[in-house]
Order: structure tokens, then C-alpha cells, then sequence
């Protein structure tokens, strides 16, 4: 066939076996190459992105996903999914907290910590589920705001967790300054973790809490992903550099916008209330989980840690990300009632 024909530039026939064999392998050299020179490119691009946002970012898309498939299935399927879910939540975040406070010489119990979060849990839930009338149906009014059963569990977890430190105290004794320090960040573990988590669950008892769960979680999450992608890309203007330095007012601004728009979106179609709730639902789970966000930076900087663990791949620790959502949920409880 003359020069320039249709066939010029493909690849020979091989004449044999051999030929064969030799082109295969040709072409699996070929292809092993072009594999380790994409995955080279992408390893440099991710440990960019990496060293200037402090998170695995792969790793930490891929976990998200799962926790947030997880949330969902467990807030649509069947409510006291969720509630397994908070406890496993709530018993390695007491756990991790109480582990890293160790690092300032603070010795808060950590199977004690746990214990006692896992067990309030579904205490709180149950404390407050609506009763049912004579006819066995349910009350659509929500329970009342501070139910006793509700605060009887908080109460509960505070006193295993202090009783199960004042037991450590006869085994391996400390001096009195340090016992009372011990106690009282004890105490606050408990309030910080376990209340704020309990309230969440109280949420989702109220008749339809699973779309009021779902919706403040939903924009919580928004608010930290649009704050971290807006201030990645424009961020130039920190918001509070000695306690958070990544966080900057470019990513408050692109976190703003993402929350009012989600809260709005959902308030008629998942909360039952009226447009103009959208947006302060919104700003509500922005400030709050803004100011979640700084006050764990704050803790860890005391405390002298970067992350409160390194459970989830890219995401640091349990706390990491349950620092916003938590002071959300009392947040979101509250609007629950007030327009209730």
C-alpha cells in the first residue's frame, strides 16, 4: 500500500505468537507508566491542597460521604437509628476529649467519660418522647422545653463520670488542686458533649424532629464545607488569627451564603414554617456553628494539640467534626419550640 494510505500510523499486525506476546506487554508498560505518571500528579496536587488546608482532602470527601450517608439513613429509615448513632458519636468524643486534655496534665476518666455519654443518650430521648392519649394516638404538640427526664439525664452523666474520677483518686491519689481541676473539666466534658449532643436527640422526638435534625445538621455541614472551599480559594483576611488562622472572613462570607440559601430552600418543604424562617434558621446555624468551630480551636490551643485525634482520616478527630453541630443542635431545639 503506497505511502499516506489509510493505514499509515497504526499499529502493525503482529505476524506470530511472539509478536504478540512482545506488543502485549508493550502496551502493559505503557499503560503502568501512565498510571504512576496520573497518580504522581494527583499526589502532588492533593499534598498542595493539603499543606495549604491543613485536611487530606480525598480523605476527608470520602468520610464525609459515609457519615453523611450514614445520617441520612438513620434520620429517614427509623429515628432510633440515629440515636445509636449519637451514642457511638457521643462515646468516642467524651473518649478522645478526656484523651487529649491528658496532654495538659488534666486526668479526666476516659472509660468513664464514655460510659456515662452513651448512657444518657438514649436516656434523653426517651425522657422526652410525646405520649400517647387514651385512643393510642400520639400528641402532635411538642413536649415541654426542659422536660425533668431530659435534665435528669445530663445530671446522671456528670455524676458517673465525676464518681467514676473520685474512684481513680483512692487508687492513684493526686494532690487536692489538681482533684478539683480534674472534676471540674470532667463536669465540663460531660456539658460539652453529652448535653449538647442530648439536645439533638430531644429534637428528633418531637413529631417530625427527623426533618429538623436533618435540616440543621444539613446546613451546619454546608456552612463548614463552603468555609473551607470559599476561604481555600479567596481567603486573604483571617478572622481570628491566634485562635483559628485558616479560618478567614472570605469563608465566613461563601459559608453565609450557602446556609441561608439551604436553610431557605428546605424551611417549606422539610420544616413546615414559613419562608421568612429560612433565613434566620440559616444565620442561627452559621453563628453557632461559627462560634462551635472557634471555641474547640480554642480548646486544643490550650490544651496543646492540632487535632483532638486521628480517628477519621482527613478530618482529624470525632470533635473536629462535631464542633459546629453541637451548639447547633440547642440552637436548632430552641427554634423548635420558639415557633412551635
Amino acid at each position: 500500500m503506497a505511502a499516506g494510505g489509510p493505514d499509515r500510523g497504526r499499529p502493525r499486525r503482529p505476524r506470530n505468537a511472539a509478536e504478540l506476546q512482545e506488543q502485549i506487554r508493550s502496551t502493559r508498560g505503557e499503560l503502568r507508566d501512565q498510571v504512576r505518571h496520573t497518580r504522581a500528579q494527583f499526589d502532588e496536587a492533593n499534598a498542595r491542597l493539603t499543606a495549604r488546608s491543613g485536611r487530606n482532602l480525598l480523605g476527608a470527601i470520602v468520610l464525609g460521604v459515609v457519615l453523611g450517608g450514614l445520617l441520612i439513613v438513620s434520620l429517614v429509615i427509623w429515628k432510633p437509628l440515629f440515636v445509636l448513632l449519637a451514642m457511638a458519636l457521643v462515646g468516642f468524643g467524651t473518649s478522645e476529649l478526656a484523651t487529649a486534655v491528658r496532654t495538659a496534665g488534666i486526668r479526666v476518666p476516659r472509660v468513664g467519660a464514655a460510659l456515662a455519654g452513651v448512657l444518657a443518650i438514649p436516656a434523653a430521648y426517651v425522657s422526652v418522647l410525646p405520649s400517647a392519649d387514651q385512643s393510642g394516638r400520639f400528641h402532635s404538640l411538642p413536649v415541654p422545653l426542659v422536660p425533668g427526664g431530659w435534665l435528669a439525664a445530663i445530671v446522671f452523666a456528670v455524676a458517673v463520670a465525676v464518681v467514676w474520677r473520685l474512684v481513680e483518686q483512692l487508687i492513684t491519689p493526686v494532690p487536692a488542686r489538681a482533684l478539683g481541676r480534674d472534676v471540674m473539666v470532667t463536669t465540663f466534658v460531660q456539658l460539652y458533649v453529652t448535653g449538647l449532643a442530648s439536645a439533638a436527640v430531644v429534637l428528633l422526638s418531637q413529631p417530625d424532629g427527623q426533618w429538623w435534625t436533618l435540616s440543621f445538621v444539613g446546613a451546619a455541614v454546608a456552612s463548614d464545607i463552603f468555609a473551607y472551599a470559599t476561604g481555600l480559594r479567596f481567603g486573604r483576611h483571617p478572622m481570628a488569627p491566634r485562635i483559628s488562622p485558616k479560618k478567614t472572613w472570605e469563608g465566613f462570607a461563601g459559608a453565609a451564603v450557602a446556609t441561608v440559601v439551604l436553610a431557605t430552600a428546605v424551611t417549606p418543604w422539610l420544616l413546615d414554617r414559613p419562608i421568612w424562617f429560612g433565613p434566620v434558621f440559616g444565620a442561627v446555624i452559621l453563628v453557632t456553628g461559627t462560634l462551635g468551630d472557634l471555641g474547640e480551636s480554642m480548646i486544643k490551643r490550650d490544651i496543646g494539640v492540632k487535632d483532638m485525634s486521628s480517628w477519621l482520616p482527613g478530618h482529624g478527630g470525632i470533635l473536629d467534626r462535631l464542633d459546629s453541630i453541637l451548639p447547633s443542635a440547642a440552637a436548632a431545639l430552641l427554634l423548635f419550640f420558639a415557633t412551635s
